[in-house]
C-alpha cells in the first residue's frame, strides 16, 4: 500500500469509519447516555471532548457510553426500570429479557458516571456493598436510579467493522443527576472538557453520523413536549450495503 493510500486508511479509522474487510464480529451491548438541560430556551445536551491522544475519534465531541459489563445486572438499585422502558428495550428480535434490559439501563449510568462524574442516583436505606465503578455511588449514599431514563433509538456498527457494538441510546434530564465526582475531567482523562450545548450548535455539527441520527430524534420528539415511553423508537442498521431506520417492535 502506498503512503498515500496508508494515509487515507488511517484518517477512515480515526474517523470511525473502518475498511469493511474484517471478518464477521458479533455486535456486543452497548449504552450511551444523553443528559439534557431543558431550563432554557433551547434544549442543550452534554457532550465531553476526548483526548487527542486517543485511537477513536481522537479531539471528538463525544456522548458517555460503553459496552455492558457482565455484573451490571446484579447491580441493586434505588428504583426498578419502568414497565415501560423495559418494555421498549425487550422490542425488536431477538426479545431482550428482563435482566438484559437492566443491564442496558444500569450500563449507561455506570459509563456516565465513569467518564463525566455526573451519577444519577438516589439516597437508599439499603446497605449495598458497592465497588469499583460504583464507589462514587457508595461513598455519597447512593444507588443507581434508573426510573428517569428513556430509550431514543437503538443503532447496530455496520458489518465488517474491527469493533460492532448494538447501541441503545438512552436519555435522561440534567435533573436526574443528584451527584458530582471531582476530578473525572482533566487534561490526561478519556475527557477532557465538558461542554453543555443547544441541539444544533457548532459542536454537534463534528459529531459522528449515527450519533447525528440520534439526536435529530431526540431533538424532534423534544418539540412536541415531555419525553414519552410510548413515542416511536427507530433502530437504525445496515443491510445492502445501506442504512435502514425501522421502528422496534
Amino acid at each position: 500500500m502506498s503512503d498515500t493510500a496508508q494515509t487515507a486508511e488511517k484518517a477512515k479509522i480515526h474517523e470511525g469509519k473502518e475498511a469493511d474487510h474484517h471478518p464477521y464480529f458479533r455486535p456486543r451491548d452497548a449504552a450511551t447516555l444523553i443528559l439534557v438541560d431543558r431550563s432554557g430556551t433551547v434544549p442543550k445536551v452534554l457532550v465531553g471532548k476526548r483526548h487527542d491522544k486517543v485511537v477513536f475519534m481522537p479531539g471528538k465531541f463525544v456522548f458517555p457510553g460503553g459496552r455492558v459489563d457482565k455484573d451490571d445486572h446484579r447491580v441493586p438499585c434505588a428504583a426498578p426500570i419502568t414497565t415501560e422502558l423495559e418494555a421498549n428495550l425487550a422490542k425488536g428480535s431477538p426479545k431482550t429479557p428482563a435482566s438484559r434490559a437492566k443491564s442496558l439501563a444500569i450500563a449507561a449510568i455506570r459509563e456516565a458516571c465513569e467518564e463525566t462524574g455526573l451519577c444519577l442516583g438516589r439516597k437508599s436505606e439499603v446497605k449495598a456493598r458497592l465497588e469499583g465503578p460504583w464507589k462514587p455511588f457508595a461513598d455519597a449514599g447512593l444507588l443507581p436510579d434508573p426510573s428517569s431514563l428513556f430509550l431514543i433509538a437503538r443503532a447496530i456498527t455496520p458489518p465488517g467493522r474491527v469493533k460492532r457494538f448494538d447501541t441503545r441510546f438512552f436519555t435522561a434530564d440534567a435533573s436526574a443527576i443528584t451527584h458530582r465526582v471531582d476530578g473525572v475531567i482533566h487534561a490526561d482523562a478519556e475527557l477532557v472538557e465538558l461542554v453543555w450545548v443547544e441541539l444544533g450548535s457548532k459542536p454537534l455539527a463534528d459529531l459522528h453520523p449515527m450519533t447525528r441520527n440520534v439526536l435529530n430524534e431526540l431533538d424532534s420528539r423534544l418539540a412536541t413536549g415531555p419525553l414519552r415511553h410510548d413515542a416511536p423508537v427507530p433502530f437504525f442498521h445496515f443491510y445492502g450495503g445501506k442504512m435502514q431506520k425501522d421502528i422496534l417492535s
